[in-house]
This record gives structure tokens, C-alpha cells and sequence, in this order.
């Protein structure tokens, strides 16, 4: 089989790589893994995806390539963050049907969701109120991804299956001190103030809000688990309210817990400052995944290993990390 992993650099890209090849050598199953970096293929370039799709003719597409980041990023770059997505969205998509594609998964964000509903998020929940303005622009680009998917499926027959995971983190991750999500960001920042002996570490909100983690191995390995399902497996589950699974662990924590377990995986023996100024985001994000256990995926890494295998790998790579 012949997969194209749009993203293979990326943390979840990189992660499905890694996934494809550990089922290659469980099961003895040939897969050959097709790369381009963006230096190569430009996915927001339409003849470049179109070219690449027609002479490679993959059997199986993986999305997982993005404009990713977190509050002050989606803050900052809004435009950025909704034409970056939506164009890979619709080359990768598009011409991965006109070239005959067998299957493809595209990977999504929990924060498809609306503002303010009921937790767990269900997946019928998807439009059915506003969004949360700080991160907006993305997802939309993420809603058309699904409805891309599903669309192709209705109107064409396409096996274009959709998965939305909850927040991310593990090797690969952005430790970037602006443009990062919470977990490298809080990891980079009580690291470098125990390195410089600092007193205290500033947050920002009120530390309140409750947010998921799930490990990006985790996800991998439920990218593929999705992928095994048979067609009339999948498209019966989602049906009729929705055309994707959520993935993620059910479980979640007050970003106050989250930097008291960080500063411990770290060594950090300071204080902890919210500045309750900035914005918090959403108070509670936490996936309904009833679905995808019942489907036989559950989530397998616990967050405070997950933590310190993290940190361990960013302790390897912090001299060459994404600054």
C-alpha cells in the first residue's frame, strides 16, 4: 500500500509515519510512505498538489498537514490561519479524488466545536452555535475540511473518513515561546526559569479553564485503528448526525493542575503567577469519544508519562529546537 502523509514533518504527521511503520512490522504488510517537504510541495499551490497526485497516484492519503498554533498565534494571523488551511484542504482533497485515491483521513481540531455547549462535545454538537472568536479563522478551515469529506462521500462514493482529536502534544511538538500551543509553551517557559533560577513563572488567565490532553502516539495509532474500519463500519457510525469521530481520552484538567504537574516534570520549584488580564479561551474542552471506544480504539498513554516522555525528548532536542 502506498500512503501519502501529507505533514510528515509535522508533530502528527510525523507521529502517523512512525505508526505505519510499527504496524508494517507487526503484521509483515508492506507500506510505502510517501514524503514531500513543503520545500518540494507546496500544498496551497493547486498544480503542484494536482502534478504530485497524478504521477504518485497514492492508495491512501493521510491530511495531517496544517497552519497550527496557539491563542496569541490564531490572535495575530487570522488570515493566515483560514486560507493556509482551507487551500491544502482543497487540493490535497480534491485532487487526491480526481487521481483515484482509494481512501483518505483528514485530521481536524476540537476546536470545531462551538462556544459554550454541553461537555463532553458530542460529534453532533458541529453547528449548532457560535464559535469561540479566538480561534475562529481555524476553525472554519477545519468545519470545511469535514464537510469536504463528507461532501465527496455523498456525491461520489469517496471513502473520506474525518477525525478530530483533542489537543496534542509529544515528540515532534512546537516549543516556539510565542506561536505554541499550551503544553510545549508552559514546558519551554518553567524550564528555562529553572535553568535562570527564577522565583516564579507567569501564566496567563485565570488558571481555571479545564482542557484534554492526548499524546500524538495515542492519535497515530487511532488514525490508523480508523483506517482499518470497513467502509460500511464507518459510514454507519457517523451517520446521520455527523461524518467524523472524535478522538481523544475523555478525560481532562484546570491548566492550574496542568502547570503544577509541568513544573514537577521539569524540576521548577518556583511559583506559579496567573495573570488573570489575558484571556482564558473556552472555560472546559473535553471530547465525548464514546463513540471511537465503541469502534475499539481507547487512548493508552497517561498524561504525566506522557509529560516526561516529552520532556525528555525536548531535553534532547533543545538546542535545535523550533525557536
Amino acid at each position: 500500500m502506498r500512503v501519502y502523509v501529507a505533514g510528515h514533518r509535522g508533530m502528527v504527521g510525523s507521529a502517523v509515519c512512525r505508526a505505519f511503520l510499527a504496524e508494517q512490522s507487526k503484521t509483515g504488510n508492506r507500506i510505502e510512505l510517501l514524503t514531500r517537504p513543503r520545500s518540494e510541495l507546496d500544498l496551497t499551490n493547486q498544480k503542484a498538489v494536482a502534478t504530485f497526485m497524478a504521477d504518485e497516484r497514492p492508495d491512501c492519503v493521510v491530511l495531517a498537514a496544517a497552519r497550527v498554533g496557539g491563542i496569541y498565534a490564531n490572535n495575530t494571523y487570522p488570515a493566515d490561519f483560514i486560507y493556509d488551511n482551507l487551500m491544502m484542504e482543497c487540493n490535497v482533497i480534491h485532487q487526491g479524488f480526481l487521481a483515484g485515491i482509494k481512501s483518505l483521513l483528514f485530521l481536524g481540531s476540537s476546536c470545531i466545536y462551538p462556544k459554550g455547549i454541553t461537555q463532553p462535545m458530542s460529534e453532533n454538537a458541529l453547528l449548532t452555535s457560535p464559535l469561540e472568536p479566538t480561534n475562529e479563522p481555524y476553525a472554519i478551515a477545519k468545519i470545511a475540511g469535514i464537510k469536504l469529506c463528507e461532501s465527496y462521500y455523498r456525491q461520489h462514493g469517496a471513502d473520506f473518513r474525518s477525525v478530530m482529536p483533542t489537543n496534542l502534544y509529544g515528540t515532534g511538538d512546537n516549543f516556539h515561546p510565542e506561536n505554541s500551543h499550551v503544553i510545549p509553551a508552559l514546558m519551554r517557559r518553567f524550564h528555562e526559569a529553572r535553568e535562570a533560577g527564577a522565583n516564579e513563572v507567569v501564566i496567563w488567565g485565570t488558571g481555571t479553564p479545564k482542557r484534554e490532553f492526548l499524546h500524538v502516539d495515542d492519535l497515530a495509532r487511532a488514525c490508523l485503528h480508523v483506517l482499518s474500519l470497513s467502509t460500511d463500519d464507518y459510514w454507519d457510525a457517523v451517520a446521520p448526525m455527523q461524518s467524523h469521530i472524535n478522538v481523544g481520552t475523555g478525560k481532562d484538567c484546570t491548566i492550574l493542575e496542568l502547570a503544577q504537574t509541568i513544573a514537577q516534570v521539569t524540576g521548577f520549584k518556583g511559583d506559579i503567577v496567573f495573570d488573570d488580564s489575558k484571556p482564558d479561551g473556552t472555560m472546559r474542552k473535553v471530547m465525548d469519544v464514546s463513540l471511537i471506544n465503541r469502534l475499539g480504539w481507547r487512548a493508552q498513554v497517561g498524561l504525566r508519562k506522557g509529560l516526561e516522555q516529552t520532556y525528555e525528548w525536548f531535553i534532547s532536542k533543545h538546542d535545535d529546537i523550533r525557536t
